[in-house]
């Protein structure tokens, strides 16, 4: 079952032990403030070098890097849309970052991924919205790819926690009927 698949955990993403975890970028890749800051100084300044090589990422889309000093194998590196009310593709953009994310993993044999709330923090996203719009594309991601074995969605605190844990219960409730 899809709802099997998918973890949603408290911690700290730098200490996961998974193929890739997600870093919520900016579009210069270069590292900033919140889990990307965290991310690279976790990773190392081998990431950084790594990064520079990329030439930046637009928004809603993704890149991967080594994860260097991190436990995890691989970063994939996405930018979520700064929220501006709604109307300006924001949801569009974010579920671009988790089927880039997705799509990237599976393209590099990922099989277990860690994603943070991504346009959550300082990008000022609704986390409500946000967790329903990551929910959804993956259930549907997995329904599609089951050769990836985990996904989990990290959350920073009760809050967001609790948004994820609904958004899940929402987009897999009729699984069980299946």
């Amino acid at each position: 079952m899809i709802k099997d698949k998918i973890k949603l955990l408290k911690a700290d993403i730098t200490t996961l032990r998974v193929d890739a975890i997600v870093n919520a970028a900016n579009t210069s890749l270069l590292g900033g403030g919140g889990v990307d800051g965290a991310i690279h100084r976790a990773a190392g300044p081998e990431l950084l070098d790594e990064c520079r090589t990329l030439r930046g990422c637009s928004t809603g889309q993704a890149k991967i890097t080594r994860g260097y000093r991190l436990p995890a194998k691989h970063v994939i590196h996405t930018v979520g849309p700064v929220w501006h009310g709604g109307r300006q593709g924001e949801p569009a953009l974010l579920a671009s970052c988790y089927t880039s994310s997705l799509k990237l993993a599976k393209e590099n044999d990922v099989k277990t991924i860690a994603f943070p709330a991504i346009s959550c923090g300082v990008y000022g996203y609704p986390v409500s919205q946000a967790a329903m719009i990551a929910v959804k594309e993956t259930v549907t991601f997995l329904e599609k790819n089951p050769e990836l074995d985990s996904v989990s969605f990290v959350c920073f605190d009760d809050d967001v926690y609790e948004a994820y844990q609904h958004a899940l219960d929402t987009f897999t409730k009729d699984e069980v009927s299946k």
